[in-house]
């Protein structure tokens, strides 16, 4: 029997990883006798040329959330995304009300899960849960916060990982003679710790060891708004002063999914030096994974679930010798890479887009089934 599902969030052409994972998630929910529909959550209305969206939730329009309500509720179940910036209202508050209004079942995919949430993000999070037929986290430490933090019951959430591309089929030839590379990638700004991994590649290079560096990924387009290029600025700036220019090198784009796969194939490392301690989610380290790459990390939450026992290194927050240091040991200690890289290779089959959408599936066949039953 066919099933028809209704996503709400962020949608492409928005350039941002809520948008591309709504995109995902669509692309592999789809099968013969499904039929899924997309409601784009916007700034301003504007004509789609992709069938699969059929309605603009525009932010702050109080007609749009109401005809948003009709359009999501003749779906058998609605996926909303959900994080505290994307919906109108103080800290997002608007959706809750939509939730409540929807008839039928939803699943909330909380995209974040803060540990020392504002009393007022704390009230929005548990009017969700309490609007939301069933909620997802992507991480265990997601769904322990919810637990103890938001007095959740246990029986209302579900860990589905991110969901990654199989970045494996992807691999290209690498040059002759071509030097060991890091990889950074995904929208850049303040918080990503991007200064401290270039100044390890200048401790590398201080060494002895040459490692290129490539950060992939433009700015967020909520950084460029208020900033403009101003933190890329400051790390070209900081790679010039550290005699590192012709190590670092800074792809501004938004890369396709077939491109970025080409990019992951091609480094020998992932440098994730992220200054936050509240990440409990975060799609490049699952992509990471999924693609078999020795990871080096800050210890930010996901992190410590998903590298802990043998698929990375994690090193403190802000600590350019902690990087330095984990990469000399990929680089120099026979058979670590490729232990980290075994280790990935059992990880990867759950995290792959097909097993995420199917465990999507199986929860709102439970959920239309329970509501037919009332």
């Amino acid at each position: 029997m066919g099933m028809a599902y209704a996503l709400l969030g962020t949608y492409p052409p928005t350039q941002c990883g809520l948008a591309s994972f709504s995109a995902a998630l669509v692309a592999h929910l789809r099968r013969p006798g499904n039929h899924v529909g997309v409601v784009r959550v916007v700034d301003e209305p504007s004509p789609s040329r992709l069938p699969e969206v059929v309605h603009d939730l525009v932010r702050g329009s109080a007609p749009s959330a109401t005809a948003a309500v009709q359009v999501l509720s003749g779906f058998d179940v609605v996926i909303v995304q959900h994080e505290y910036g994307i919906y109108s209202g103080p800290d997002g508050a608007d959706i809750v009300g939509l939730l409540a209004a929807l008839r039928g079942p939803s699943i909330v995919v909380l995209h974040t899960v803060l540990a020392r949430p504002t009393p007022r993000q704390r009230t929005i999070l548990i009017d969700i849960i309490d609007a939301a037929s069933a909620v997802v986290t992507m991480t265990e430490t997601a769904r322990e916060r919810l637990l103890h933090i938001y007095g959740t019951d246990p029986a209302k959430v579900s860990v589905i990982p991110h969901g990654s591309a199989d970045h494996m089929t992807a691999a290209a030839p690498r040059p002759k003679n071509a030097g060991p590379t890091a990889l950074t990638w995904g929208l850049l700004g303040p918080g990503k710790g991007i200064e401290y991994a270039v100044d390890a590649i200048a401790l590398l290079k201080n060494l002895g060891l040459r490692v290129g560096y490539l950060v992939a990924g433009q700015t967020h387009p909520r950084v460029q708004a208020r900033d403009g290029e101003a933190y890329r600025r400051s790390l070209q700036d900081r790679t010039r002063s550290l005699h590192i220019g012709d190590l670092v090198r800074f792809d501004s784009r938004f890369l396709p999914a077939g491109a970025l796969s080409r990019v992951i194939s091609a480094a020998d490392i992932v440098l994730l030096p992220y200054d936050s301690r509240e990440q409990v989610t975060s799609g490049v380290l699952i992509e990471a994974v999924a693609a078999g790459k020795p990871v080096v990390s800050t210890s930010f939450p996901h992190a410590v679930e998903l590298l802990a026992d043998g698929a990375g290194i994690l090193v403190r927050r802000r600590d350019p010798i902690g990087i330095a240091d984990a990469v000399t040991r990929l680089l120099t200690e026979p058979g670590l890479a490729a232990s980290m890289s075994r280790r990935s290779a059992e990880i990867a089959p759950g995290l792959l887009w097909p097993s995420v959408a199917n465990s999507y599936r199986e929860l709102a066949a439970r959920l239309v089934s329970r509501e037919a039953r009332l």
